[in-house]
């Protein structure tokens, strides 16, 4: 008789909204991305008309880090949520976050918030691919709850990108009190954005929580199957 599949360990609800929130945000903000390339360079003098521009600039390396990454974030939700054989899925998860992670590096080089966005992209794209890195090496050695912690952690650097958004909305919307212009506030809004998401998994990871929903899962998956008997 066919053992049944093992099944991940469960999530509490609120890791699963902000997990799903920052799924959401990111796949929004990769469509409206790709529709302002489409669309071309903007007339206006704006603070929106002027980042759309920037990145309608470099479209080319844009596109080459956007698509990546959303199918990365795409990939990711069947990673970690499926129950079940996920082998193909995680296959294509690593080289496609490679290369968001690699092309963050180059979109750097024209970062709207100057070096304090640059210093916050090179902090946490290097711990992105260092987490990446580290469970691709635990995938090919087998090794399946170290290198589930260690993509979620990928994940969850990744999703950072997200959380900038809601902060960057509050800087907009103060704008007018504060005078701060997005040259200003990018860069502290990535700091701020990048920062929750990776102290939030790794807090997570570290819980007691987390752990007895582990230590649970392995005792379901690690109990030998038994043949019922004939009576």
């Amino acid at each position: 008789m066919r053992a049944s599949s093992p099944q991940t360990p469960g999530h509490p609800l609120w890791l699963l909204i902000g997990f799903w929130f920052c799924v959401v945000i990111s796949i929004a903000v990769v469509v409206r991305r790709l529709i302002e390339l489409i669309r071309g360079p903007q007339s206006g003098t704006t603070a929106l008309v002027q980042i759309n521009d920037t990145f309608s600039s470099h479209a080319a390396l844009t596109s080459a880090h956007i698509i990546p990454a959303a199918i990365f974030v795409v990939l990711a939700t069947v990673v970690l949520l499926r129950r079940g054989p996920v082998k193909i899925w995680e296959q294509l998860f690593f080289p496609f976050g490679a290369v968001t992670g690699a092309t963050a590096y180059a979109m750097s080089v024209y970062s709207i918030g100057g070096w304090i966005e640059r210093s916050a992209v090179l902090v946490f794209d290097t711990w992105f691919l260092f987490c990446l890195s580290r469970a691709y090496v635990l995938y090919r050695q087998g090794d399946q709850e170290p290198k589930r912690a260690w993509m979620i952690r990928a994940v969850g650097v990744l999703l950072g990108i997200a959380t900038t958004r809601p902060v960057m909305g509050v800087f907009f919307a103060t704008s007018m009190l504060t005078g701060l212009q997005p040259k200003q506030f990018f860069g502290v809004a990535f700091w701020i954005g990048f920062t929750i998401n990776t102290l939030t998994v790794e807090l997570w990871l570290r819980s007691k929580r987390r752990a007895l929903l582990h230590r649970n899962a392995t005792r379901r998956t690690s109990a030998p199957y038994q043949t019922p008997v004939a009576r």
